[in-house]
C-alpha cells in the first residue's frame, strides 16, 4: 500500500483510455490515491480513506450505496460500469454529493485487468539507481513510468508485455485515433488477440524476439488494422521476460527509436527480474507466516501485519486431499490456487504434509455456508476434468478472527479424516455433513491408539479368524449394521442367512459375548471397525 498516496490525476494519465473514463471529481483530481479496494455485491458497502473502489457486479444505479459509503469514509474514488447512458447523470449528481469521485469503466474491460494496472500503477516502486542496473538512464521507476518514458524517447506509443503476450503496462496515448486494432483490443483484453498473435507467428516476429536482443520491425498492415511497429524482447541472459511493443502514430518514429528501446529493454529485465525476486521472497514469507498460523505455532500478529489483514473479520479453512494421488504436484496446488483466488481475492494456500490448505481471511460476515461449499466444489470438479486426479475438500468451521485459525484448520481435518475412513460421504463437506462420520472416526482413532480401552474377547475374534481363516468377525459387524435383519446382512455378505446366523452364534460361543446387549453391540461395532493387526486369511 502506498502510504503517501497518487494523485488521480497521475492515475488516469496512467490508465485512461481505453479502461476508465472520469465522470466527476467533485474534490478535484489532486485526492492521493492510496490502495484498490475491490467491493463485492455480497459485501456491504464500506471503503476506507484513499482507496479507490472497484463496485464490481453494482452496474448503474445499484453503485449508488457504494458511492455514499465512499463519501463517508472519504475515499478517493469509485469504478462502476454503467448499463446505459442516461445512468451516468444519476451517479455523477450522487458522487458530487457524497464528495468523492466517479470512473466510468468500459464494459469490455475485466475487472481483475483495471485492479492489477491499477495497483501496479499506485503501488510501483521506483528502483534506486545505485542498485539497478539500467535505471541511472532517467531514474526510470515502474513499468508504467517506463512506458510513457519510451513513447516520448520513441514518438510512438508503448505496450510492454510478458511471454504470455499479457499487458503488464502501456503509454498513455493523447490521441485514440492513433491507436491501431492491435493495441486496442490488447488493452482492453488485457492480451494480444489470438488471430493477430497468429499472424505474427507466421511472420516469425515471436521467433525473433526469443531469440535476439535486437530490435525487429514489423511493417504495417492497414487489411489487418496494424500500423507500423518495432518490437524488442526483455531479456536476461538467455532467458525471455517479455516484450516491448511501440507502435508508430500518425508521425513517423523518432530517428533514434530503436536506440532507446534497447534502453528500455534492459531497464524492463532489471525490474521485472526485481519483481521477481521480492515475489519470490514475499510468498516464502508469507507461506511461512501462513503455515505457522495454521499449525498454532505462530500468532496472528506477523501474518495480519505482512498482508495488512483484519485480524477479527471471519475467516475459515478449507482443507483437500487426494485419493490415491500426490497432492504435491505443482499443477494440482495450482488448480486449487487460482480457483480459489477467482473467487476470493485474498486466499491464500500452505500446503502441508500430504494436504493443501487455503485461509480465507476477511470474509463477510453473513457469507453463506452453501458460498463457501460451491467454491470447494469448483475445485474438485475442476481436478477430476482437468487432471483426472480425486480431491477431497473439508470446510473448516467459520471463527471469528485470525487467532481462531488453528481451530477450524483442526476442524476440516477431524472432516477429511472421517473422510478417509470410507463411507458414504460427499466429496466436499462441512462438519454439518458428516457429523455422526466424524465421531465415529475419533472413537475409532481412540481405540486405536489405546488398546487398554478394546474388549480383549472381539481381539480374540479377530485374531481366531486369522488363524482359521474364518469370517465371523466380518459377518457379526455385518449383521450389527444391518440392525439384525439377517437377510439385509446376508445379501451385503453374498452368503445363506443360515449361514450367517450360524456364523453369529459361533462368535458368541466363541467369546462369551452377549451380543443382545445394547453397550456390548455399541462397541462391537466399534472396535470391529478397527483394521485387523494380523492379516486375514480368506475362507
Amino acid at each position: 500500500m502506498s502510504t503517501t498516496g497518487l494523485p488521480l490525476r497521475q492515475l488516469l494519465m496512467s490508465l485512461g483510455e481505453p479502461l476508465v473514463e472520469l465522470q466527476a471529481a467533485p474534490a478535484g483530481l489532486d485526492v492521493p490515491v492510496r490502495e484498490v479496494a475491490i467491493l463485492d455485491p455480497e459485501d456491504p458497502a464500506t471503503a476506507n480513506p484513499g482507496e479507490l473502489v472497484l463496485a464490481i457486479g453494482a452496474r448503474g444505479r445499484a453503485a449508488l450505496p457504494a458511492l455514499r459509503a465512499a463519501g463517508r469514509a472519504k475515499a478517493a474514488a469509485v469504478a462502476v460500469k454503467l448499463d446505459a447512458p442516461g445512468q451516468a447523470d444519476a451517479l455523477r449528481e450522487a458522487a458530487t454529493e457524497a464528495g468523492v469521485a466517479l470512473l466510468s469503466v468500459r464494459s469490455e474491460t475485466r475487472w481483475e485487468q483495471l485492479d492489477a494496472l491499477a495497483r501496479a500503477v499506485i503501488n510501483g516502486p521506483d528502483l534506486p539507481e545505485s542498485t539497478e542496473a539500467g535505471s541511472g538512464a532517467g531514474g526510470v521507476g515502474d513499468l508504467f513510468a517506463l512506458a510513457q518514458t519510451t513513447a516520448v524517447l520513441t514518438g510512438g506509443i508503448v505496450s510492454i508485455e510478458d511471454t504470455s503476450s499479457r499487458v503488464l503496462a502501456y503509454s498513455r496515448s493523447a490521441d485514440s485515433d492513433e491507436v491501431d486494432d492491435l493495441r486496442r483490443l490488447s488493452i482492453l483484453g488485457w492480451q494480444g488477440p489470438e488471430p493477430y498473435l497468429s499472424k505474427l507467428r507466421e511472420w516469425g516476429i515471436f521467433q525473433h524476439l526469443r531469440s535476439s536482443d535486437s530490435v525487429i520491425a514489423v511493417e504495417p498492415h492497414p487489411e489487418l488494422g496494424l500500423r507500423r511497429r518495432l518490437a524488442i524482447g526483455i531479456r536476461a541472459g538467455a532467458q525471455p521476460l517479455g516484450t516491448i511493443w511501440v507502435q508508430e502514430g500518425s508521425q513517423p518514429l523518432a530517428p533514434q527509436a530503436e536506440q532507446a528501446l534497447v534502453g528500455a529493454a534492459r531497464v524492463a529485465a532489471a525490474q521485472l527480474m526485481r519483481r521477481r525476486r521480492e515475489l519470490s521472497a514475499d510468498v516464502r514469507l508469507t507461506r511461512t507466516l501462513l503455515t505457522g498460523l495454521l499449525e498454532g505455532s505462530t500468532g496472528p500478529q506477523s501474518l495480519a501485519t505482512h498482508l495488512g489483514l483484519h485480524q477479527h473479520r471471519p475467516a475459515t479453512v478449507l482443507a483437500y486431499a487426494a485419493v490415491g494421488a500426490d497432492l504435491s504436484r505443482t499443477e494440482v496446488t495450482g488448480l486449487i490456487s487460482v480457483h480459489t483466488a477467482a473467487r476470493h481475492r485474498g486466499a491464500l494456500l500452505a500446503p502441508i504434509d500430504s494436504r493443501v490448505y487455503v485461509l480465507l481471511p476477511e470474509l463477510p460476515a453473513n457469507l453463506p455456508m452453501t458460498t463457501v461449499r460451491d467454491w470447494a466444489q469448483e475445485v474438485v470438479d475442476a481436478a477430476r476434468d482437468h487432471l483426472g486426479i480425486t480431491l477431497r475438500a473439508a470446510i473448516g468451521s467459520t471463527v471469528h478472527g485470525l487467532a481462531a485459525v488453528p481451530a477450524s484448520r483442526a476442524q476440516a481435518d477431524r472432516i477429511l479424516d472421517a473422510m478417509g475412513r470410507g463411507g458414504v460421504v460427499p466429496e466436499v463437506a462441512a462438519l454439518i455433513d458428516v457429523q455422526a462420520e466424524v465421531l465415529v472416526s475419533e472413537v475409532l482413532a481412540l481405540l486405536q491408539e489405546r488398546p487398554a480401552l478394546r474388549d480383549p474377547r472381539l481381539a480374540a475374534l479377530t485374531a481366531y479368524d486369522a488363524r482359521h481363516g474364518t469370517r465371523l468377525a466380518e459377518s457379526v459387524l455385518a449383521w450389527l449394521d444391518a440392525l439384525g435383519e439377517v437377510r439385509v446382512a446376508a445379501q451385503a455378505l453374498h452368503i445363506h442367512p443360515n449361514t450367517l446366523r450360524y456364523r453369529v452364534r459361533r462368535a458368541e460361543q466363541l467369546t462369551g459375548i452377549d451380543l443382545a446387549q445394547p453397550q456390548q453391540r455399541l462397541l462391537a461395532m466399534l472396535q470391529l471397525r478397527l483394521p485387523s493387526e494380523e492379516p486375514n486369511e480368506p475362507s
